[in-house]
């Protein structure tokens, strides 16, 4: 009683959200331990503008070399997860973005250097399904447009404003990355999904089972940046 029908509204979509991915999760636990790893420092973040176009972002806009300082930090927080956890190997899958792809050399290097098994044991995984969110108009412009972008994410995880990707196309596109790998990788692995700001924040809106719309609202993911995904009440491996 009291509350605003609009509210009402919202309360029962993320109500729904949950529903649903708690159901989900308690049917088909995950076998592997995920984790998001955002890309170093880039270039792109020194000249604060949003870098979203794979024309570009696969070519240029790679790390700074504070951000390769931070991958290599980055990288023996990974071998050091992965040992405390006891997996049978590590698998590192990276968006093909240049400052994502560094970030996950660095973390392959490492891994190899430790002695621990890689999966596969020759490279990393390129994946354009983990590719950054497009920006559409706003891609190549001063950073300080995201906001415009987020305030209509709160409002509708459907949105194309200034020809941004939809919210639910991002979370759809990156969790089905999580099912392929659930299905194809052997054995039970950490699995280090190197990626961008956006895609990671709104990936982990479905490991929490929480309205998509909401993913600005969660632990910002700071750049090189391991962080553990797991499903909700322990659903998920390890």
């Amino acid at each position: 009683p009291g509350m605003p029908a609009c509210c009402r509204g919202r309360c029962i979509v993320g109500a729904c959200w949950f529903l649903m991915c708690a159901a989900s999760a308690a049917v088909t636990p995950l076998r592997h331990n995920y984790y998001a790893l955002r890309h170093g420092q880039s270039l792109a973040n020194v000249e604060g503008v949003i870098s979203s176009d794979p024309a570009v972002a696969c070519n240029h806009h790679g790390l700074s070399e504070t951000g390769l300082q931070q991958a290599r930090r980055a990288a023996e927080a990974v071998c050091a997860e992965a040992l405390s956890t006891g997996v049978d190997g590590v698998a590192i899958v990276s968006s093909d973005f240049k400052r994502a792809w560094q970030t996950a050399q660095a973390v392959h290097t490492a891994v190899i250097a430790r002695g621990l098994s890689c999966v596969p044991a020759s490279a990393v995984c390129a994946e354009t399904l983990l590719r950054e969110r497009s920006f559409g108009t706003l891609s190549g412009g001063p950073d300080s447009r995201y906001a415009d972008v987020w305030v209509h994410d709160a409002v509708s995880a459907t949105h194309t404003e200034f020809g941004s990707e939809p919210v639910t196309s991002v979370r759809e596109r990156a969790w089905g990355v999580v099912e392929r790998l659930e299905a194809e990788l052997p054995g039970r692995c950490m699995v280090v999904l190197v990626a961008h700001g956006d895609v990671l924040q709104i990936l982990q809106t479905r490991f929490a089972c929480v309205d998509p719309r909401t993913h600005r609202s969660l632990p910002h993911l700071e750049t090189a940046t391991l962080r553990r995904l797991s499903l909700p009440l322990g659903a998920g491996a390890g």
